[in-house]
């Protein structure tokens, strides 16, 4: 007996942010090579209210229309998402204005790297793919080596040397390959794509895949549906390699266009670390150049010297009027404390650099009493000791 599976997915394409070029969703693809932009999964169709969410499981899958996998037994899950949204009172009362936390530790492999890398593994698995290969700072090589072990899909990480060794322990643990390099993320980049062309294995870096982009917007679904289709007056976000920024404002866009929240979106704030802040440059000066200083954080996370998407990022704090600022790797440390005292939650490093960004905002009079701050802590501290 033939057994039929309905798609539940409503992905019709995929398509170039600039040109508006269309590619095939239903055979691998990499990025936009007409205009060398990453490719967005565009949707046809529509959803009733969002009431039709009651009863399902509180992970990513939840929003399972709206996101591209098309055949239900290719998902592959470890229960990512549904992570706690959290009012921080004594900060809110301390600061004046209302403070709440999305706390992505809680999800597995304790980042919020497990949304995206969930959502492109079960991709890749449905197209075929049996190798990936990342670069990695290190929550998202940990994330990886997790999915694909759960995939049977081999995984290669290329990290920086410097990484603590509970990541480095953490992908060895679930079996791929690792491998180790002198530099930061850009130097590991230029290993994958070596390896990438050498042995034709699927290159899962940031933004250089679709599906990645897909699992992160999730956390934009996720703070209006825990805010009652209600969306804050503004959101920091630590930002990196910028998926989880330019996801969240796609997410925004989407619900917008089903009639799930109203036209009022949030003002997006950039956080870099001081010791490496191309976004802010890039926004300052319209330009990055090529040879760009950048040296290694403690949060890693943040140590992404040259962006694949930085125009895409740029665009989101344009028209979201929004802002990027850096934090000292000193003020990161100051701000784990202030936390752990006061609300009793352990940041890591980036965290804490969202924090220490929504004090200066204030004293900058940019954030104004009473309004409404989201906070975003993308990942455990345990695993940054």
């Amino acid at each position: 007996m033939t057994i039929t599976r309905k798609n539940i997915s409503l992905a019709t394409a995929l398509q170039c942010p600039r040109c508006g070029r269309l590619y095939d969703a239903g055979i691998l693809q990499s990025y936009a090579t007409c205009c060398q932009q990453p490719l967005i999964t565009i949707y046809s169709g529509d959803l009733p209210d969002p009431s039709f969410l009651n009863g399902r499981e509180h992970t990513i899958w939840r929003y399972r229309e709206m996101l591209p996998v098309m055949d239900p037994w290719y998902i592959v899950s470890l229960g990512e998402g549904g992570t706690p949204l959290h009012r921080l009172s004594a900060v809110s009362q301390k600061l004046g204005v209302r403070v709440l936390l999305k706390d992505e530790s809680m999800n597995p492999t304790g980042s919020f790297k497990a949304r995206g890398i969930s959502v492109a593994v079960s991709k890749a698995l449905e197209l075929g793919v049996n190798h990936c290969i990342m670069p990695s700072a290190g929550n998202a090589g940990g994330a990886l080596s997790a999915y694909c072990a759960k995939a049977g899909i081999k995984a290669t990480v290329i990290m920086p040397r410097h990484t603590p060794a509970t990541l480095l322990e953490e992908c060895r643990l679930h079996g791929a390959e690792l491998i180790l390099a002198d530099g930061l993320i850009d130097r590991c980049g230029q290993i994958a794509r070596q390896l990438v062309k050498e042995t034709g294995a699927f290159d899962m870096s940031t933004l250089k895949e679709p599906y990645r982009l897909e699992g992160k917007k999730t956390m934009g679904y996720e703070i209006a549906e825990q805010l009652h289709w209600q969306l804050p007056d503004v959101i920091i976000y630590p930002t990196g390699g910028g998926t989880g920024l330019i996801g969240m404002w796609k997410a925004f866009r989407e619900m917008q266009q089903l009639g799930w929240i109203g036209s009022k979106l949030p003002r997006m704030i950039i956080i870099q670390s001081q010791n490496c802040a191309p976004m802010v440059q890039y926004i300052k000066n319209g330009n990055l150049p090529e040879d760009f200083q950048a040296y290694p954080s403690k949060a890693y996370g943040l140590a992404v010297p040259q962006p694949f998407a930085k125009d895409m990022m740029r665009e989101v704090i344009q028209q979201s009027d929004g802002k990027a600022l850096t934090i000292t790797e000193d003020e990161m440390e100051e701000g784990i404390r202030e936390m752990a005292t006061t609300e009793g939650i352990l940041l890591s490093p980036e965290g804490s650099a969202t924090y220490m960004g929504l004090k200066k905002l204030i004293e900058k009079d940019w954030v104004q009493e009473d309004e409404e701050v989201l906070l975003f802590n993308t990942g455990s501290w345990y695993k940054y000791r």
